[in-house]
C-alpha cells in the first residue's frame, strides 16, 4: 500500500466554498487533519491517542465561519504527524531513512534538527513516531501524492482570489500548547499573530487582526514565539498584493489537551472567531481594499 491508498476512503484535503466568494480572503488549516490511516498507525510505535499530540485539534471547525462570511477554507484531513505541509517540500532528516535522501533535500534546517521536517520524526514533547528507519519511498510517496497537490490547490485559491479582487489575503490557522509563553516576560497569550516580522503582510493588515482580537478581550502578541512558518513566508508577497498572516490559538481556550476533548469554551470561541472574521472582512472592504505596498 502507498500514500495514495491511505486516502482512498477520505480525501487527503478539502476546500469548503462560499457561494459566492465575496471577499479577497483565503483561510487555510494545514494541521487540523485527524484521519490517521491504519497503515500509518501500524508503522508507528505510538498509540492512537499519543500520536495526536502534534495535531491542531478542531482548528478547521473554529474557523469554519469563514465560509459563511464569504471566503474559502482549505483544510487537511491527513494529520501533521504523517506529513507537514507547513514545511519546504523536501525538509528531510536523513537519519530517518534507510536510503539516501535526494541531494536537493534541506537536511540542515532548524525544523529538521528539531524532528519536525516535512515527514516528522517526533510528536509532542520529543516522542519518536517510528521504531526504526523508513524507506525513502515512504517520504517520496507522501510528498508526491499529498504535499504537491495540497500546495497546488492553495496556490490556485490565491491566484483566483487575486485575479478576482486585485489582491488576496491568506489567513493560516493554527493552535499552540497552553503553556506557550511570549518572549515578553511571562505573558501567556491567547493568540499569537505572525507576519514573518513584517515581511509577509502589510502592517495595516497585521494591526487590524491584532486590534480586532484584542478588542474582544483576548491577550494578543505579535510574532513571538511564532512568526509564521513556510506557508506564511512562501505565499506572503505584499509588494504583489498577496498578504499572509498566521494565527495561533491557545488550546486552553477551547479544549482539554490531555483528553483532546472540547471544553465549554469551544462554542464561545468559535462565535468570537466568526465575528472577528466578519469584522475583518468588512474593514478590508471599506478602508484598506488595497494594502500599502511593501518593498521586497
Amino acid at each position: 500500500m502507498t500514500a495514495v491508498a491511505d486516502f482512498e476512503q477520505i480525501p487527503a484535503f478539502e476546500v469548503r466554498w462560499p457561494s459566492p466568494q465575496r471577499f479577497p480572503f483565503v483561510f487555510n488549516s494545514p494541521h487540523s487533519g485527524r484521519h490517521y490511516p491504519h497503515r500509518f498507525l501500524a508503522m508507528s510505535r505510538l498509540d492512537a491517542g499519543t500520536i495526536r499530540r502534534s495535531e491542531d485539534c478542531y482548528v478547521d471547525e473554529l474557523f469554519s465561519g469563514a465560509v459563511g462570511c464569504g471566503a474559502p477554507l482549505l483544510s487537511a484531513n491527513f494529520p501533521r504527524a504523517y506529513l507537514d505541509v507547513n514545511r519546504e517540500p523536501w525538509e528531510l532528516d536523513p537519519r530517518m531513512f534507510s536510503d539516501p535522501v535526494p541531494p536537493f533535500a534541506n537536511i540542515r534546517s532548524p525544523r529538521v534538527a528539531g524532528g519536525l521536517g516535512t515527514v516528522p520524526k517526533l510528536v509532542g514533547e520529543g516522542l519518536d513516531i517510528y521504531p526504526g528507519r523508513l524507506p525513502l519511498s515512504e517520504a517520496t510517496g507522501r510528498i508526491e501524492a499529498i504535499y504537491v497537490p495540497y500546495h497546488a490547490c492553495l496556490k490556485r485559491l490565491l491566484i483566483d482570489t487575486h485575479c478576482a479582487f486585485g489582491h488576496g489575503v491568506l489567513i493560516d490557522c493554527h493552535s499552540m500548547p497552553a503553556g506557550i509563553r511570549s518572549g515578553e516576560g511571562a505573558l501567556r497569550p491567547d493568540f499569537i499573530i505572525g507576519d514573518r516580522f513584517g515581511v509577509s503582510a502589510a502592517p495595516a493588515l497585521t494591526d487590524c487582526v491584532i486590534g480586532l482580537l484584542s478588542a474582544r478581550g483576548y491577550c494578543v502578541v505579535h510574532n513571538k514565539p511564532y512568526a509564521g512558518g513556510f506557508i506564511t513566508e512562501h505565499y506572503g508577497r505584499p509588494a504583489h498584493g498577496l498578504h499572509a498572516v498566521q494565527i495561533e490559538i491557545n488550546r486552553s481556550l477551547y479544549m482539554n489537551e490531555r483528553t483532546l476533548e472540547k471544553t465549554a469554551g469551544f462554542h464561545a470561541l468559535m462565535d468570537d472567531l466568526t465575528g472577528f472574521i466578519s469584522e475583518m472582512m468588512g474593514l478590508a472592504g471599506h478602508y484598506f481594499v488595497e494594502f500599502p505596498q511593501a518593498a521586497e
